[in-house]
């Protein structure tokens, strides 16, 4: 740690191009409010006198179709504010829905970045349910307060998806909400705070969360750069837009209904489109403008996107909306801002006609350059309305609604001047970026007033962890043991290696119960103990306890309200006294007669109860806390010790080994494994060997020539 005054926070939002300046916005799904928001949110905090620095921590990217911006592994931004981009999964480009298998490896390679920097971050603030699962497990392992921004939730997603009709199978399919609904809950049993833009986002939306805590969810307002977004002055003048649009349009003079949102059928500019071209009154009256990022050859854009670029261009044709309409190919990041200020000079209005809208962040610029709006009903859109009152909300899916309300802006003018006028003051008042960061370094201070941080060892243990620089971790039941033969081989291997291998065990097993067995088959006292499905560690010969583990893992346990809640659920049975421990509660579970384990986390988490509940061997049922697991006491025995996970072997055979098979370690699966472990087949970073018990051991150990023989 060094001795800095001011704070460091580091940020993540892991989806979409993040960079410092020219944001793409609008070029795909992931690339819109969010990474402005967050780029923004980051420019200000550093500028205020208690912030030291910020790092936006992102993926790197290293691609031919998206620029060499994006695999600059460092970017300043300004003084203070750094883009870190880490490495994580495949080189290239992908699209958030299919980047959760290599969130894990994220997590291991931040630790390492931390290591590197020599500086622990005070805060970790995470952005949508991706960066919330990461940053969850940071949190976690540093004993770093999170907080977290959602953006949109996937709860909601998927209730709208299901009241437009869509297959739950379809939506799965597409979009991975199962995964993505449990990221966020668990973001929500972890983070200390979550920042809301809206009432409505908190009373309806994480509402539908089994962990729902409203004590911890605030609103504060999104913020908009006001030097950037301004009313048109006497004189206004933007020939940078307007040759774009007079390619489109017969009689440019007309009033302007704009819409500016990222290519995605949430945005709903179908039904927008709809209702123009059936209109004859908005055809008479105005012009459309439909802003829909850059692109450059549709055909090699990502499905989704090509889906709604191709609906619109069909709708055009369809309603022969040529002469009427302008779609721009592509828009510099300076021209959004002349868009806005040219639709307020011709007494047009903003439309945001989305299913759903958590943030709003162009309806506060359109407000802020003087132009009225009319947006959905949902979310952000109702506080910005109730704030400011410049236009009107509509239900998204009621073309006659929608209609009526663009129809009455363009109509009346001294209502319109009222809105514009409106619209102006609210902004300046509730969501300029000095009340946002007010409000959101006031809270930040009171939550790190309330953390306590620290766990690096202030006595180094006399065992082989000093002179190792490399460890084999391996579950006790089933995988170290079952071979005699197998179990010989594997430490003379061990032993050849001059101290420069460690060796430890991660077991579900008590720490009693773990050396009574390993003194049974001759096997020496491990350097290190995770023991208890990793609930406690101890280290070498005289079994020494990590009291710093136990206090990190005691966070929020609640040990006998855990007892009272699982009495009531049929289909387990508590195992005998012996099992259990301070920080462990063992079951029986029967899958045939119990209830799923996806249920049992929602009865613990709507009984305000955060843990981490553990399924392995078909019959055996833990509930730990919720920092403690074998993948995280690997991770802080890594992070502790200096000793890379890309250096640990970790060699297991059941569900309870599946997190520290995870990530960056080296991961084995011997070969008589349970079929929980059947899903990793597919990662590219677990070894699954024909060998069974030690065997599998040592083959792996072979495949990655962990002990550099030949």
């Amino acid at each position: 740690m060094d001795d800095k005054s001011g704070l460091y926070i580091l940020q993540i939002s892991v989806h979409g191009l993040i960079r410092g300046q020219n944001l793409e916005l609008g070029r795909d799904a992931d690339t819109g409010g969010q990474t402005k928001y967050v780029v923004d949110l980051c420019k200000n905090l550093v500028t205020h006198k208690d912030v030291d620095r910020i790092d936006i921590l992102t993926r790197s990217i290293i691609d031919n179709k998206v620029g060499q911006d994006y695999s600059n592994p460092f970017e300043e931004v300004i003084p203070g504010c750094n883009i870190v981009r880490i490495p994580f999964g495949p080189r290239k480009y992908l699209r958030k829905e299919v980047l959760w298998p290599y969130l894990d490896s994220l997590v291991d390679s931040t630790i390492q970045y931390i290591r590197q920097l020599g500086r622990l971050p005070d805060i970790i603030h995470t952005h949508y349910a991706d960066a919330g699962y990461v940053g969850s497990k940071l949190s976690r392992l540093l004993e770093i307060p999170q907080i977290h921004t959602g953006h949109s939730l996937g709860r909601v997603k998927l209730q709208r998806f299901l009241t437009q009709g869509a297959k739950q199978e379809t939506i799965e399919k597409n979009y991975n909400i199962r995964q993505r609904i449990e990221a966020e809950e668990i973001t929500l049993d972890c983070a200390t705070w979550i920042i809301a833009s809206t009432r409505q986002e908190i009373e309806e939306q994480y509402s539908m969360y089994d962990n729902y805590e409203p004590q911890r969810i605030s609103v504060i307002p999104p913020g908009v750069d006001l030097n950037n977004f301004s009313p048109p002055t006497k004189g206004f003048n933007c020939i940078n837009i307007k040759h774009k649009l007079d390619r489109f349009l017969r009689n440019n003079k007309k009033p302007l209904i704009l819409a500016i949102s990222r290519p995605d059928q949430r945005k709903n500019i179908r039904t927008l489109i709809n209702v123009y071209g059936k209109s004859d009154k908005l055809r008479e009256i105005s012009n459309l403008i439909i802003i829909l990022g850059n692109r450059d050859n549709i055909l090699e854009m990502d499905r989704g996107t090509r889906e709604v670029l191709h609906e619109m261009l069909q709708l055009v044709d369809l309603y022969d909306l040529y002469g009427q309409i302008a779609y721009p190919k592509s828009h510099e990041a300076d021209d959004i801002p002349d868009y806005y200020r040219l639709a307020a000079d011709r007494k047009g209005v903003f439309i945001n006609p989305a299913l759903t809208e958590p943030f709003g962040l162009t309806l506060i610029e359109s407000a802020a350059s003087g132009l009225p709006i009319v947006a959905t009903d949902d979310g952000g859109p109702k506080d910005i309305i109730r704030y400011c009152d410049n236009g009107l909300l509509v239900d998204p899916l009621d073309e006659n609604q929608i209609e009526n309300a663009l129809i009455n802006v363009l109509s009346n003018k001294d209502q319109w001047l009222s809105w514009s006028k409106k619209g102006l003051k609210g902004v300046h008042r509730y969501f300029s970026w000095k009340s946002h960061i007010k409000e959101y370094l006031n809270s930040v201070s009171r939550i790190i007033n309330k953390s306590h941080k620290g766990y690096y060892p202030s006595k180094y243990i006399k065992n082989r962890i000093i002179t190792a620089d490399r460890f084999i971790i391996s579950d006790i039941d089933n995988t170290l043991l079952g071979d005699k033969k197998g179990l010989n081989v594997l430490f003379e291997l061990v032993k050849s290696s001059q101290n420069k291998v460690g060796f430890a065990v991660a077991t579900g097993r008590s720490l009693e119960s773990a050396l009574k067995v390993l003194k049974e088959w001759n096997i020496p006292t491990p350097d290190l103990l995770i023991s208890s499905v990793g609930s406690e560690i101890h280290y070498g010969n005289r079994v020494i306890n990590d009291i710093n583990w136990e206090k990190h893992i005691n966070f929020q346990w609640k040990h006998d309200r855990i007892f009272k809640i699982m009495n009531d659920i049929p289909g387990i049975v508590l195992q005998p006294e012996k099992n259990q421990r301070k920080h462990k509660i063992s079951y029986y579970i029967d899958p045939q007669t119990a209830i799923s384990i996806r249920k049992i986390r929602g009865i613990l988490r709507r009984n305000n109860i955060r843990a981490n509940v553990i399924y392995s061997h078909g019959q055996y049922l833990d509930i730990l806390p919720l920092r403690a697991s074998k993948g995280l006491a690997v991770r802080y025995f890594s992070m502790k010790w200096g000793i890379p996970l890309e250096q640990i072997i970790v060699a297991g055979d059941s569900g309870n080994d599946r997190e520290m098979l995870l990530g960056n370690t080296l991961a084995i699966v011997v070969g008589n494994y349970s079929p929980e472990l059947e899903s990793l087949k597919d990662d590219p970073h677990v070894y699954f060997a024909q060998g069974n018990y030690a065997w599998g051991i040592v083959e792996g150990l072979k495949y990655y020539n962990f002990l550099n023989v030949k």
